[in-house]
């Protein structure tokens, strides 16, 4: 089972959209993820966001870049962003979101 959480042990099920950049010399890169409406950010939800955590069969991956956008002083939006230092990091980081991709039905659209 691959997921997302904010906060451990309850999933996120909202389907975020996903930016990703590379550096042309393919060793790092970044991941910003755009949760509109997440279900963490209800009304009358009381779990705090501790990060963001990819969680597949391998393992989980972790980015504490989790900031909060407001509208009118309501909870609109989260948005993560999770930092790729190295070739081996970006690997990992694509075999989940093709495991994730996968689960929910999603595609790859590659920028021009």
């Amino acid at each position: 089972m691959v997921k997302i959480q904010f906060s451990r042990g309850i999933d996120e099920k909202v389907i975020p959209e996903v930016r990703l950049t590379r550096s042309r010399s393919g060793d790092s890169g970044t991941a910003t993820f755009i949760f509109k409406n997440p279900q963490i950010l209800a009304q009358g939800s009381t779990e705090d966001i501790t990060g963001m955590y990819l969680i597949d069969e391998e393992g989980e991956i972790v980015t504490r870049e989790v900031k909060g956008k407001f509208i009118n002083g309501k909870p609109e939006a989260l948005e993560a962003l999770h930092l790729m230092k190295s070739a081996a990091e970006w690997d990992r980081f694509m075999r989940f979101m093709e495991r994730y991709a996968e689960q929910n039905d999603l595609e790859f659209n590659k920028s021009e």
